[in-house]
């Protein structure tokens, strides 16, 4: 699975100029299942975001993790991470799951998160979305679980 991590000091999702989900300061998780992706992936990319420490300590350092510093989760799906543009300028996206799998894995994803972490938001999957964030630092993260 893929993800594109922002620390954000805030950020919320619209559809169709209603607010699904919202979130003060704490990450933006863009989460992609790819085609072999299963729950054990998901769950390993969760425990990486959850321990990440790319928010600062009283000295200035990134030292903690959005647990540490009692972030909101905003997980919204994002086939498109899949992209490959190896081919030519127009991106194929056949290395992203099928969509229902993908949901189900990004549903798996979500699940975990709001068993574990105390204040989770979301998008919704397939939906054409709005994606309004104020970038913290800025500090953006990418990061893949094999």
């Amino acid at each position: 699975m893929k993800a594109v991590l922002q620390r954000v000091s805030e950020a919320r999702v619209a559809i169709a100029g209603d607010t699904v989900g919202t979130i003060d300061a704490g990450l933006l998780v863009l989460v992609c299942a790819e085609r072999g992706d299963d729950e054990s992936r998901a769950e390993k990319l969760l425990a990486k975001i959850l321990r990440l420490r790319i928010f600062s300590d009283e000295a200035g350092k990134m030292n903690r993790s959005v647990q540490d510093v009692a972030g909101g989760l905003l997980i919204v799906s994002q086939f498109t991470l899949a992209a490959d543009v190896s081919g030519g300028n127009r991106p194929s996206f056949t290395l992203a799951a099928p969509p229902e799998e993908g949901r189900r894995l990004y549903d798996h994803f979500v699940a975990a998160a709001r068993a574990t972490h105390p204040l989770v938001q979301t998008g919704v999957f397939g939906a054409d979305m709005q994606v309004h964030l104020v970038n913290d630092g800025p500090v953006t993260i990418p990061l893949q679980i094999q």
